[in-house]
């Protein structure tokens, strides 16, 4: 015999039934916001553990999401995990991370892992995924949703923004301050969706209105200051060297205009700098960087929702389109020489 809270114990402290105490751990949200306050509290006073095992045996259900994310190095995942854990919580499941670094096979063995641990569903970032990794999900009857992505009509749903259309608009901004002379740092575009769609999208802008990189303007780099640091020599070395970069992150760009301050290229009096995110740190630096802010919170609460909402069998839309904003700072400015357009 053990001293341990019993279920029991719960209800008779929070003056409900031992149920109203089941669906406050299994399904809060169908509980009275006054109930589940008591049921909490009692739960909190006693120091009552429920038995996960057995209740996910009892339910059929591990109630438990899981989410594979490219990296844990970058923050801007790290809000959208946060938002996603909130939510999950709320209603007693747990969130189990993995990392792919980038990496298509790493991706399929994490992915592997997380449903032999038993999953209910499943957040990935972007569509592109390895070969039979979505026949797995359909095999295994394991719902899932691609995040930082907006794919309607693709058969695989989608909660994120248009990325070619967002790295349009930077680029856009850009040639109305006058550039021409435009050159990308872009994130490796091999495995990578968001990364080749951010690319399409600036070589589409340039097109629109006459324009196209120059030969060595592009160059494709793992996500790391240290990366971007080398692609800005790279470009600065060049005989003649663009007014203008847009970067495939803002990781991207803080290497970028370290670099610039390390060879003394005044920015953006010589050269302009955009990122892509909207980090915290991107309004702290000097000048200040212009990017695209990305709701990477939105995200993953969403995505917590769209697969609560399938494991419950409530209708789901298939693709979800979310706003992104271009956020000017002190980073960018006309060409050299050049006045401000207005």
């Amino acid at each position: 015999m053990t001293d341990r809270p019993t279920l029991h114990d719960v209800a008779a402290m929070a003056a409900v039934s031992t149920a109203t105490v089941s669906r406050c751990l299994n399904a809060a949200d169908t509980v009275r916001p006054e109930l589940r306050e008591r049921v909490r509290g009692a739960i909190a006073e006693l120091g009552y553990t429920p038995h996960g095992a057995a209740r996910a045996l009892a339910s059929q259900r591990a109630r438990t999401i899981g989410a594979v994310i490219p990296t844990l190095d970058n923050a801007i995942f790290a809000a959208g995990i946060q938002a996603m854990q909130n939510r999950l919580s709320d209603v007693g499941y747990t969130l189990l991370l993995a990392s792919s670094n980038y990496d298509p096979e790493q991706e399929r063995n994490q992915v592997q892992s997380l449903i032999e641990r038993g999953l209910d569903g499943l957040m990935l970032i972007g569509e592109a995924r390895p070969p039979g990794l979505y026949d797995l999900l359909e095999q295994k009857a394991i719902p899932h949703v691609n995040t930082w992505t907006y794919r309607p009509g693709s058969r695989h749903p989608s909660i994120g923004f248009d990325n070619r259309g967002a790295a349009h608009r930077v680029a856009s901004y850009l040639i109305d301050m006058g550039h021409s002379d435009i050159a990308m740092i872009a994130g490796i575009t091999a495995g990578n969706d968001r990364a080749a769609e951010r690319l399409s999208g600036v070589r589409a802008a340039l097109a629109d209105r006459g324009l196209a990189f120059a030969p060595g303007r592009v160059i494709e780099s793992p996500y790391s200051i240290g990366d971007g640091r080398r692609a800005l020599r790279r470009l600065m070395a060049a005989e003649s060297r663009p007014t203008a970069i847009v970067c495939g992150n803002d990781v991207l760009a803080y290497g970028a205009l370290f670099e610039c301050h390390a060879l003394g290229v005044p920015v953006p009096g010589q050269v302009s700098i955009a990122g892509f995110d909207d980090l915290e740190l991107a309004a702290e630096l000097v000048p200040a960087l212009t990017t695209m802010h990305v709701p990477s919170d939105d995200m993953g609460r969403l995505a917590a929702e769209y697969l609560l909402d399938r494991i419950d069998g409530r209708p789901t839309p298939g693709a979800t389109k979310l706003g992104v904003d271009l956020i000017i700072r002190g980073s960018t400015g006309p060409p050299p020489g050049r006045p401000r357009p207005w």
